[in-house]
C-alpha cells in the first residue's frame, strides 16, 4: 500500500500494513495530519488536533522495534467526539459558554483506546452538548452545502473524508447512526451498558450510548473488541462476557431471520430510500435469509416519550448552569431544548417511562421470532444547510423529528443497532440501512451488517482528492 493512499485504507488494512512493516505509525500519522491540514478547512470536522500526535506515533513505533507485544490498535490514529474527556486535550462538548469547563482526564473509552495502542489524533465537533442533528460548523464531505448529521457529525465527516479510520461518537436518539447514514460510513450503537459512559459529558443518563464510526463493519467489530467490557465507574455498565465481535463476520446471512416492522419504519420514507432498503431486503432473502413482517402500534407514542425523558434528563444535568445564567451563552436551539426540560412534569416523565417499558416488551415479542430487525436508518438523505423542514412524499416534517424518527426506538429500549451504507439517492448522497438486535447480541447485528456490506461492495469515496 502506497503512503499516498493510506487515508482511504480501512482500520483493518492499516493494522495489517503496520504489522507487516509496509509503513510505520509516524508515516501514517503525519500523512493524516497533512490531509487534515489540506482538506479540513472546507469540512471543519476537527475542533482540536492533538499537540502530541506524532509523539504518540513515535512511541508506538518504538514498541514495535523493541519487540513488545503488539496491541490491537497499535499506532492507528483515531479521533474522539468532543464530549469525551481526554487527557492532554481540551473538552468543550461543543459549547462556547465561558464558565463551563471539563477535566482533562481520560474517559473510559479514551483509556481503552490508549491501552490498545491507538494514537489519539484529536477531537471532532459535536452539536452543542450532543443535542441537534446538524453539527455546526461541519460540512458533509459528499456535498459541503449539506449537513453531516449529528450530533456526532464531526466524527462521521472525519471518517468519510479520510482523516481517520475511526471516530468515536455518542448516541442518545440516533447521534451515531444519523451521521453514519448521511456521510456514508458505518456507525454502531452498542447495547446500553455494553460500553462504559464514564468521562463522557452526559446528555441523558438512561439513553446515552458510546460507539464507533468506521469505514467498514469489520472495523467496527475490531473497535468493539477494545471498547466493550465492565467498568464499575459507570453504574449502567454490565458485567457480561465479551465475545470476539469479528468471529461471525464471514458467516453470511443464510439462516438469519429478519424482521420488518411495516408501520412507522416503512411508511414515510423518501422514494429513493424506500427502494434502496426494499432492494437490499430482497437480496438478503436471495442469499438465504428469511423475512417476516410485523406491526408495532406503540411506536406512535415513542417520539413523545423519548422527548420527555431526554428533555427532563438534560434539564436536570444543566440545572445549575441554567440557574447561574450560563445557559444564556448556549446556541439558541440548544438553549431552548435544555430550558424546556424544566417544563416536563413528573406525570409526563412517568408516562414516558411506561411507554418505554411497553415498547421494550413489544421488541422482545418480535425477537422471539427473528434474529435482527432491518429498517432504513434515515427517511431522507442529508439536507441542505439552513433547512428546517424535510419534505417527504409531499409532506413537510421538522428535520429534527424526521432525523430521529427511525433511530430513537433503539435508544429508548437500549437495543444494539448499526447503520451500514446501502446505496445512493439520485443526487449521489449516501443512504443507510439500520440493523437492530437483541440485547448484547452485537455479533449477530455485525454479521448481518457484513452481509449487507458484501452485497453493496465498498462504498465509493466522496469527491475529495
Amino acid at each position: 500500500m502506497t503512503t499516498d493512499a493510506l487515508h482511504w485504507a480501512t482500520l483493518a488494512q492499516l493494522k495489517r500494513g503496520l504489522d507487516t512493516g509496509d509503513f510505520n505509525s509516524l508515516e501514517l500519522t503525519q500523512h493524516l495530519l497533512d490531509r487534515i491540514a489540506t482538506h479540513d478547512p472546507s469540512i471543519q470536522s476537527f475542533i482540536h488536533v492533538a499537540d502530541d500526535a506524532l509523539t504518540q506515533a513515535r512511541a508506538a513505533d518504538r514498541r514495535r522495534r523493541r519487540g513488545a507485544a503488539v496491541r490491537p490498535l497499535e499506532g492507528i490514529p483515531v479521533a474522539l467526539k468532543d464530549n469525551y474527556q481526554t487527557r492532554g486535550m481540551p473538552t468543550t462538548a461543543g459549547t462556547r459558554a465561558t464558565a463551563i469547563e471539563f477535566a482533562e482526564e481520560d474517559s473510559a473509552c479514551a483509556e481503552r483506546l490508549r491501552a490498545a495502542g491507538a494514537v489519539l489524533l484529536g477531537k471532532t465537533w459535536t452539536h452543542e452538548f450532543a443535542w441537534g442533528t446538524t453539527t455546526p460548523p461541519v460540512a458533509n464531505p459528499w456535498d459541503v452545502e449539506r449537513i453531516p448529521g449529528g450530533s456526532s457529525g464531526g466524527s462521521g465527516a472525519a471518517v468519510a473524508a479520510g482523516f481517520v479510520p475511526l471516530g468515536m461518537g455518542s448516541d442518545t436518539g440516533g447521534s451515531i447512526r444519523i451521521p453514519a447514514s448521511f456521510c456514508g460510513v458505518v456507525g454502531l450503537k452498542p447495547t446500553f451498558g455494553r460500553v462504559s459512559r464514564f468521562g463522557i459529558v452526559p446528555h441523558s443518563w438512561s439513553l446515552d450510548h458510546p460507539g464507533p464510526l468506521t469505514r467498514t463493519v469489520e472495523d467496527a467489530a475490531l473497535v468493539m473488541n477494545v471498547l466493550a467490557g465492565y467498568d464499575a465507574r459507570d453504574p449502567a455498565c454490565q458485567d457480561r462476557p465479551v465475545p470476539d465481535h469479528t468471529r461471525d463476520l464471514r458467516c453470511g446471512v443464510r439462516g438469519l431471520r429478519i424482521g420488518v416492522i411495516d408501520n412507522h419504519f416503512m411508511e414515510r420514507n423518501a422514494p429513493a430510500v424506500q427502494r434502496c432498503v426494499e432492494g437490499r431486503l430482497a437480496e438478503l432473502q436471495s442469499d438465504g435469509a428469511s423475512v417476516r413482517h410485523f406491526s408495532m402500534p406503540i411506536l406512535a407514542y415513542g417520539l413523545a416519550a423519548i422527548y420527555a425523558i431526554e428533555l427532563a434528563s438534560s434539564g436536570a444535568y444543566h440545572d445549575r448552569w441554567i440557574a447561574e445564567g450560563h445557559s444564556a451563552e448556549y446556541q439558541p436551539d440548544v438553549r431552548a431544548l435544555v430550558e424546556m426540560g424544566r417544563l416536563v412534569s413528573a406525570v409526563d416523565y412517568l408516562k414516558a417511562e411506561q411507554v418505554r417499558s411497553v415498547m421494550a416488551g413489544e421488541f422482545r415479542r418480535i425477537f422471539d421470532h427473528v434474529d435482527v430487525i432491518i429498517t432504513p436508518t434515515e427517511p431522507v438523505t442529508a439536507w441542505k444547510r439552513g433547512c428546517d423542514k424535510a419534505s417527504i412524499n409531499g409532506t413537510d416534517e421538522s428535520v429534527l423529528a424526521a432525523s430521529w424518527r427511525l433511530t430513537y426506538p433503539f435508544n429508548l429500549t437500549g437495543l444494539p443497532a448499526i447503520s451500514v451504507p446501502c446505496g445512493f439517492d439520485d443526487d449521489g448522497m449516501p443512504i443507510g440501512l439500520q440493523i437492530a438486535g437483541r440485547p448484547f447480541e452485537e455479533s449477530t447485528v455485525l454479521r448481518c451488517a457484513a452481509g449487507v456490506e458484501r452485497l453493496c461492495g465498498m462504498i465509493r469515496r466522496p469527491p475529495l482528492a
